[in-house]
């Protein structure tokens, strides 16, 4: 049996199978590519759902995760670290937020958010708890941020849910505020959806969901976990609509490939919360707050931002030059680099041709191609990859 057979058979053996995996094991990684056991290279539009952005084996990161490991890796929340404090004022100063609090994914962030909208609404106005979220969100799978991801196959085996979560339509100010009542305390919606297809948000709609929260007294929620950090071309997506919120989450890319969220506020709802009212044992420990300190600093240069908006509109353009020829792609769409090619069928087979032919792509939904590449790629990474997805999607060539 080869080695990567037996990983196969082992993780088939032991490991709780929540996930559909590829067909090869991967090995190693360096700068945008894969590297497979067999020494297979995939060039890699997918960063690990948007994480690595600074793709793999990034010098800083590495000393930074070498120097750090050797002084202090965790001590728990009992204790200042200088790490954790230092990136609270780079997020802060790079933000419309006052205050931050660090856990260790998305999911936790946005549970982080409920908690904290639903304690400052108490404390504004009686009870107020209720949390307005949209179709086609993704906020994550934990049972709060659960209830707020409106998915069939997602909740169905889960229910009861958290009550409270009130869905309107995306990018319908008018259901947002039929969904108003005296009970709502917030409003959390992504900038651009993710997992439900890389759908923007259009500027009015959110411009409106600010009015809407001025106008009622409640909290915006921005959920930038899969957006934020440089993906949209901007260093937040919600800048481009000209808006602030009251709330952000963030996490995928934060920590260059280590486990770390956290939750941005504003004072007037970080004063609402108490100590003893939430917490974290790992959040934001030394070595992680180490790494995205480097992450954080060149992700928000605007040089680099620059870069990500210039090769997004590259490979954007590309994609729908492609598209005019190809009858089963039904449209793409996208900011950044972050882009989906919505198909008129099953985008899975597409997936695993892209493997066989050394490019790695994912999905958001059963028929979009969902793009996520390091955000370092250059535009001969783009070029060689809409080579390959040429000969992978059926019709005509270019």
């Amino acid at each position: 049996m080869n080695s990567e057979q037996a990983v196969i058979e082992r993780d088939q053996k032991y490991v709780v199978p929540t996930y559909k995996r590829s067909s090869f094991v991967v090995d190693h990684g360096e700068g945008v590519y894969l590297y497979d056991t067999s020494g297979k290279r995939y060039l890699d539009f997918v960063a690990g759902i948007a994480v690595n952005a600074l793709g793999y084996g990034d010098p800083e990161i590495l000393a930074a995760i070498e120097q750090q490991a050797r002084r202090l890796i965790h001590v728990s929340n009992l204790y200042l670290t200088e790490p954790q404090t230092v990136l609270a004022e780079m997020l802060v100063q790079n933000s419309f937020a006052d205050k931050v609090f660090f856990c260790n994914s998305g999911a936790e962030a946005n549970e982080a958010a409920i908690k904290f909208a639903r304690k400052w609404g108490r404390r504004n106005g009686g009870d107020r708890y209720e949390i307005i979220a949209f179709s086609g969100a993704f906020h994550g799978r934990t049972m709060g941020a659960l209830a707020a991801t409106p998915r069939e196959h997602y909740q169905a085996p889960y229910r009861p849910l958290l009550p409270g979560v009130v869905i309107a339509e995306y990018n319908n100010l008018a259901s947002a505020r039929a969904a108003v009542s005296e009970r709502t305390c917030a409003i959390i919606v992504e900038p651009i959806e993710g997992e439900g297809g890389i759908l923007p948000a259009t500027a009015e709609f959110l411009q409106g969901l600010r009015e809407l929260c001025n106008e009622r007294h409640l909290l915006l929620i921005c959920d930038e976990v899969q957006c934020g950090l440089g993906r949209s071309g901007t260093l937040w997506a919600y800048e481009q609509s000209g808006i602030k919120p009251d709330v952000m989450t963030i996490a995928k890319p934060l920590a260059g490939g280590l486990p770390m969220g956290a939750t941005l506020v504003t004072e007037d709802v970080a004063s609402a919360i108490a100590q003893g009212d939430h917490g974290s044992t790992f959040a934001a420990g030394p070595l992680v707050s180490s790494v995205a300190q480097v992450v954080v600093r060149r992700v928000s240069q605007p040089s680099f931002l620059a870069h990500v908006r210039e090769v997004g509109e590259y490979l954007g353009a590309g994609l729908r030059r492609l598209a005019q020829h190809k009858p089963i792609v039904s449209e793409v769409r996208g900011r950044g680099l972050m882009w989906a090619i919505e198909l008129t069928e099953d985008a899975a087979p597409y997936v695993t041709k892209g493997y066989e032919q050394g490019v790695i792509m994912t999905m958001a939904g059963q028929k979009v191609l969902r793009l996520l590449p390091p955000l370092v790629i250059q535009r001969q990474h783009v070029d060689d990859f809409l080579a390959v997805l040429d000969g992978v999607l059926p019709g005509g060539a270019e």
